[in-house]
């Protein structure tokens, strides 16, 4: 990567993520001389170029995505202490602490147990592209946050209704997907019999990347509860999801896993086979012979 790509990337992070702020702050309710929409849009950016600092320091990216889960949970915090709450607000927040939690705890003692993360090789030894990744992570988290921080910081409430119940049902069944497909390959792993191999069983017999599918799933979920209080320019941060699903099948998740296991397994005819009967994402049955 070209360091003229790397100052690109800091710039468009910081571009989009002001724009988001522009639309969601319609209707937020204000913290002193900002929205509290955008405020929590500072707050990311804040917060990871903070981290960058120590880490760079050190060279390690032991603590990018325990960063990324402080990140979620202090907007969340942040969101919640400024506002007026009601259902809808509480309900957003709880589902938000519970996924981050999880997700943070879970990713945290990877990189802890498996060592550093292969992405960051590189990046980490030259300031401008590892800044640009802990950039990119704020953005992300922002965005990915962007109709949860719109319906607890906004003023418009309505009550919870059917909508919601049915957000709550598709959270759910992201959230148990992301778990299940989570704990299997760590199972997985953890057998000395399966060292530099490759998870074929439970929900990675239905699809190549379960918990992706399951992490899009319940973000979308999230969108619909948060639906009801949107309007306007703040059905702009309807993109969470949308986001989420770009990122992970386009750019940072399936792209770049995928191009790891061709260059692990390409040549074997069993893994040629996994590929070809097991979608990249959605879960579909396993083919029978």
């Amino acid at each position: 990567m070209k360091n003229s790509s790397a100052v690109t990337g800091i710039a468009a992070s910081f571009i989009i993520g002001l724009l988001i702020a522009l639309a969601g702050s319609q209707g937020s309710v204000d913290v002193g001389p900002l929205p509290l929409f955008a405020l929590c849009g500072v707050i990311a950016f804040v917060i990871n170029w903070a981290a960058f600092i120590p880490s760079y320091l050190k060279q390690t990216e032991h603590y990018y995505d325990l960063t990324g889960s402080v990140t979620y949970l202090t907007l969340t915090a942040t969101a919640l202490a400024f506002s007026e709450l009601d259902g809808r607000a509480f309900l957003v927040a709880a589902l938000v602490i519970v996924w981050a939690t999880r997700l943070g705890t879970f990713l945290f003692r990877r990189v802890r147990r498996d060592g550093g993360d292969g992405r960051f090789d590189e990046l980490k030894t030259n300031p401008l592209h590892f800044s640009m990744m802990w950039s990119v992570q704020a953005l992300w988290v922002f965005l990915t946050l962007a109709c949860s921080l719109a319906a607890i910081s906004g003023s418009e409430r309505k009550p919870l209704g059917i909508v919601a119940a049915l957000g709550v049902l598709v959270w759910v069944v992201g959230f148990a997907i992301e778990v299940t497909a989570d704990r299997q390959k760590s199972a997985f792993k953890a057998d000395p019999a399966n060292n530099g191999r490759y998870i074929t069983t439970g929900l990675w017999a239905w699809s190549r990347h379960p918990n992706y599918f399951g992490e899009i799933v319940l973000w979308v979920g999230i969108a619909i509860i948060a639906l009801p209080v949107l309007s306007g320019w703040r059905l702009v941060t309807l993109i969470s999801p949308l986001f989420v699903y770009t990122l992970l099948t386009r750019f940072s998740g399936i792209p770049l896993l995928e191009r790891r296991a061709k260059k692990r397994w390409g040549d074997e005819p069993a893994f040629q086979q996994y590929k070809k009967s097991t979608p990249a994402l959605v879960l579909r049955p396993p083919r029978t012979a």
